[in-house]
């Protein structure tokens, strides 16, 4: 039997996020599926007991607990979702939950949270492919990221992650961004002026115009790729006009860590020097930049035309170098 919710009795649905792979009970129409690892997945989601509330919470919020490894995030009408240890993710749906909606917020906001679980940098970013480094677009929901990134990717960019990517610092060398494995998120809107209405895929929630979309040309999910430049998009009005522009070292860190995925949980679980380690390192790497630009569609061309300008006198400065 199979549930409004994609659960069925003995069916397990194999992902890959981030570089993780992740078993699932419930079908996530957004991820790309990967039956190619064996058992014991990194990451288990089953549908299963979560608490209304966490005893003896360490820190807590409306609708969050934290308690020594577990997270209790409680969305209203969709689920509660118990994360324990950064490898299991329980979830007990609200019995007015639409079809997708528990789906939904694990991709996103659970998934995420995991992620902050497990000791990692998660950036509220979107990237893609270049010259086999991964350039990166932060700034908050609605800042463009996703769109930004569907364009570039119809420009023949791989796309590399969409709304949030996690960066790795290894022992020795650069940060490194995992491919996401998630599908962007594109509102009916910027399909519509995108001309990518042959690509538009199942909606991402019942009640929301937003789809999710098959981008083209993707970058293999196993393959980590360097931080390159990481840009902050900033809408075009007084006094920022278009163009693109580097803040000084200590602005950069302050930046990224302002737009780490749900940034008031770097403190809540002890994450601070990490991000400003991690800030540092991309600041002293591919650089940090801010990108204005005007929000229209139809300024979207000259946006990107700006971008690779950048990209081609980058390249040619470390050229000389």
């Amino acid at each position: 039997m199979v549930t409004m919710f994609g659960h069925a009795e003995n069916c397990v649905h194999r992902y890959r996020i981030a570089g993780l792979a992740v078993s699932s009970d419930v079908e996530m129409p957004g991820l790309y599926a990967d039956a190619s690892f064996a058992d014991p997945p990194d990451v288990a989601i089953r549908s299963g007991p979560a608490p209304e509330r966490l005893d003896a919470a360490a820190a807590a919020g409306p609708t969050w607990a934290i308690a020594a490894d577990r997270f209790l995030l409680r969305v209203p009408g969709v689920a509660r979702f118990l994360l324990t240890g950064g490898h299991a993710i329980d979830y007990h749906a609200e019995p007015t939950a639409q079809p997708g909606d528990v789906a939904a917020f694990l991709i996103g906001t659970v998934f995420g949270i995991l992620l902050h679980q497990r000791g990692l940098v998660v950036l509220h970013a979107s990237g893609v492919e270049l010259n086999g480094r991964a350039a990166l677009f932060l700034g908050a929901s609605g800042a463009g990221k996703s769109t930004l990134a569907a364009a570039l990717a119809q420009r023949g960019y791989r796309l590399v992650t969409d709304d949030f990517c996690v960066v790795k610092l290894g022992a020795e060398g650069g940060p490194t961004v995992s491919p996401d494995g998630r599908l962007p998120k594109l509102w009916a809107q910027a399909i519509t002026q995108l001309g990518l209405g042959d690509r538009q895929g199942r909606p991402v929630r019942g009640r929301v115009a937003k789809f999710y979309v098959e981008p083209g040309a993707r970058q293999a999910q196993a393959k980590s790729l360097p931080v390159g430049p990481v840009y902050v998009l900033r809408e075009a009005r007084g006094p920022h006009w278009p163009g693109i522009e580097r803040p000084n070292v200590v602005d950069a860190a302050l930046l990224l860590r302002q737009n780490a995925y749900r940034p008031r949980l770097i403190d809540q679980m002890g994450r601070g020097a990490l991000y400003f380690r991690t800030a540092a390192a991309i600041a002293g790497g591919g650089g940090v930049f801010f990108l204005t630009r005007q929000m229209e569609f139809a300024a979207m061309s000259a946006t990107i035309d700006r971008l690779e300008r950048h990209w081609d006198q980058t390249e040619a400065r470390e050229g000389a170098a």
